[in-house]
């Protein structure tokens, strides 16, 4: 037996298109400055969800210091991705606020996160 046989991997999708979706939701109600750089039509999209912003690489190493990971990608993207059999919307919602709090305090622009690292 295999341990995928009892898995319903369109559960799966179902579940992270609604993290993704959520997600999307709640940071462009919270954070303005963002823009989503991602489809915005999730069958046009993996389990991730991108928004443009100016500080983008700061942000995230912000956002690192606050408990949630990310990614950067070149020039101005933070990435985020969702995977819905270790995550839920609680983490969703969370992820989300301290996005929120890291922008709306601009906490950004603290020249501790501005050092650019090999890795992001």
């Amino acid at each position: 037996m295999d341990i995928w046989d009892d898995i319903d991997l369109g559960d799966i999708r179902r579940h992270s298109i609604a993290l993704s979706e959520m997600f999307i939701a709640e940071v462009e109600a919270l954070c303005p400055m963002l823009t989503l750089a991602s489809p915005r039509d999730p069958s046009a999209r993996g389990s991730q969800a991108s928004f443009q912003f100016e500080h983008g690489y700061a942000a995230m190493q912000a956002l690192i210091a606050q408990g949630v990971i990310g990614d950067f990608r070149a020039p101005d993207l933070m990435r985020f991705g969702f995977a819905p059999l270790y995550i839920g919307a609680d983490d969703v919602k969370e992820a989300a606020r301290r996005l929120a709090h890291v922008m709306q305090n601009r906490l950004w622009d603290d020249s501790v996160y501005q050092a650019r690292a090999a890795v992001t």
